[in-house]
């Protein structure tokens, strides 16, 4: 197994697929797909473009389904939410299918939607797309994370790492056998650093200032949680992910 990181979607290679992708969006759109799943949304479809989202949610009637639109950590105006987890309780997305547009989190499964096996990660959820991944054995497994509109994101990153960090802890194998980038070694040697204090990472990071400015303190702390969801996001169809 060889692992890769791209720190951007716009980092990703152009010229192939991998055997298995993971999109990362720690804060916040992978945070809310996998605690939508886990609170059983029927299902998530992302979209890039906010109209083609409206075109699309259109032909499901309202009692099945949930506009999420997010733009500069902000709910979209007419959107039955933003892009909060917290706000993804199970009285409210149970049997509906979730249409999400957020401003990074959803360019990146567009990404690489082409790959055979699509996952979403966070680290709310790290632990089950780890023992995902070990089951499956995948040659080739990208980790890509969001980033903020084309730039690094610390966030994302440690996420990135704490998933190499588990595969390389539990294959037992040399670091080096594994990461098939340099970005492997930089993002695990982030979480190494900052495992015990992933929240104030978030505090540290450009967006989590940047939702700390618009109240979403909570938001982090329950991004900033580990393993804590038993779900894995997978692609059943490009752009729609399920309870695996």
């Amino acid at each position: 197994m060889k692992l890769y990181v791209y720190h951007t979607p716009e980092l990703v290679p152009g010229d192939c697929n991998p055997d298995c992708a993971i999109a990362v969006d720690v804060l916040r759109a992978t945070s809310t797909i996998a605690t939508v799943l886990a609170a059983g949304g029927e299902a998530v479809q992302v979209f890039s473009d906010l109209e083609q989202l409206m075109h699309v949610s259109d032909k499901w009637s309202p009692e099945k389904r949930l506009r999420a639109g997010e733009r500069g950590g902000g709910k979209v105006a007419g959107f039955d939410m933003g892009n909060s987890p917290l706000d993804c309780t199970p009285e409210r997305v149970e049997g509906r299918r979730l249409f999400i547009s957020t401003t990074n989190g959803t360019r990146a499964l567009q990404k690489i939607e082409n790959a055979p096996t699509v996952m979403a990660a966070a680290l709310i959820n790290r632990a089950a797309v780890v023992k995902y991944v070990l089951e499956k054995q995948p040659e080739t497994v990208w980790i890509v994370g969001s980033g903020w509109e084309g730039s690094f994101s610390l966030e994302d990153t440690v996420c990135a790492g704490a998933i190499a960090h588990s595969l390389w802890e539990k294959t037992s194998l040399p670091i080096e056998e594994i990461a098939g980038n340099d970005e492997v070694i930089c993002a695990t040697a982030l979480f190494t650093q900052w495992q015990d204090k992933l929240l104030e990472l978030m505090h540290q990071a450009s967006h989590g200032k940047r939702l700390l400015r618009l109240d979403c303190h909570e938001d982090l702390k329950y991004c900033s949680q580990t393993d804590i969801l038993n779900v894995v996001p997978i692609q059943k169809e490009p752009g729609v992910l399920v309870k695996l």
